[in-house]
């Protein structure tokens, strides 16, 4: 047969074609591939690293004991920095290497972002520290589960704190207009009204900057018992040590955003008796001890949701091997119905997707350590 240049052509691509999914099916054949999403660079590298050493230890110990159906677990790692734009990016890069399920991503606003992405494919994602509640609570995807508790569990217990420990009369909320900070802030604010406490300062902030001097002089002059801030660590530093330097008094709260040792390192002196709201202490889970005792052999550290992202890869291992599968509906139906024993204990999920058995606590910075709080 006669082949026309451009016939040439266009069976060389076609024959490369095969070849090409032909070793992509052997490759798939031989490992389950599991996606992990979140900040691995910039400033809240600190909340995505830890995850991601956890989750790839939990890979490794699992590899060496047959891994999953008789197949090597591998774990794909992307970087999204928290960013919306970049977070949608990296789920469809996940979801077109062929993964069975995500664990990511770590910021609610990126969380959200790519909830689209996976919807679309089906397969389960479980996030260890996304709290936004409209990710559960308004079905943004059906295949979505979280390791922490939703921020109106959280801000329930910031209203209580402040009103019954801290016994506030005045409050000052400011916020970072995002997804995360803005959704806990607005929920604090609107539990405080219902306790007749006075909202002073309501306000959103621009991320990055280097001076909040004129937020500052708000805040001096409203005079409350309390500033209640919703973002993440770096701009939760600046503020409080702004706000001390100008002989602030008023006790500072804060949610998970802010539990990390960066903001401790950064904010020095001026954080000393900051309070944050974050995942109750599991230091006495037995296996939450030996998962950190192996992290600092390796000079690695949980971080503040290193082990709620154990615990969620944890749950999908789980979903394989009840299903001896790797099939979306099936591991779903497996996530819904059963109980695991985790770095948090054990858990569940209820029908929305939210953790069952794990909660939050108080907690104040104390000799430069985060310390529960007994109130």
């Amino acid at each position: 047969m006669k082949l026309t240049r451009i016939g040439v052509l266009i069976l060389v691509l076609l024959t490369t074609l095969f070849y090409l999914g032909a070793g992509n099916a052997v490759f798939a054949s031989d490992t389950i591939k599991i996606g992990l999403a979140g900040p691995f660079s910039g400033d809240l590298a600190p909340y995505g690293i830890p995850p991601k050493d956890t989750v790839r230890l939990a890979a490794e110990v699992l590899n060496r004991s047959g891994g999953l159906l008789g197949k090597q677990v591998q774990i794909l790692a992307e970087d999204d920095q928290c960013k919306a734009g970049t977070a949608t990016n990296v789920a469809s890069k996940l979801v077109g290497e062929g993964v069975i399920a995500v664990i990511g991503h770590i910021c609610s606003g990126a969380t959200i972002a790519a909830m689209s992405v996976y919807r679309a494919v089906k397969i389960p994602v479980i996030s260890p520290s996304a709290t936004n509640p409209s990710l559960t609570l308004e079905n943004k995807n059906p295949n979505f589960f979280r390791t922490i508790p939703h921020d109106a569990a959280q801000a329930n217990l910031q209203v209580d704190f402040i009103t019954r420990h801290l016994k506030a009369k005045k409050v000052a909320i400011v916020h970072d207009k995002g997804d995360y900070g803005k959704g806990l802030a607005t929920l604090v604010a609107e539990g405080l009204k219902q306790k007749k406490v006075e909202i002073v300062i309501f306000e959103g902030i621009t991320p990055g900057a280097v001076d909040y001097s004129a937020l500052i002089r708000k805040v001096k002059h409203a005079n409350p018992d309390v500033v209640a801030f919703g973002g993440y660590h770096p701009e939760g530093s600046k503020i409080v040590t702004q706000a001390r330097k100008r002989n602030i008094k008023a006790s500072f709260i804060s949610g998970d955003g802010l539990k990390d040792p960066s903001f401790i390192k950064i904010g020095r002196k001026f954080v000393e008796g900051y309070y944050v709201s974050s995942p109750a202490d599991i230091s006495k889970v037995e296996i939450s001890r030996e998962i950190t005792r192996i992290l600092k052999s390796k000079n690695q550290k949980a971080g503040n949701f290193g082990l709620q992202a154990h615990a969620a890869v944890t749950a999908i291992f789980n979903a394989v091997k009840k299903t001896n599968s790797t099939d979306p509906e099936k591991l779903q139906k497996a996530l819904r119905s059963e109980k695991i024993d985790t770095t948090l204990g054990m858990i569940s999920f209820d029908k929305n997707g939210d953790i069952l058995g794990s909660g939050f606590s108080m907690y104040q910075v104390r000799d430069g350590q985060f310390v529960p709080v007994k109130w």
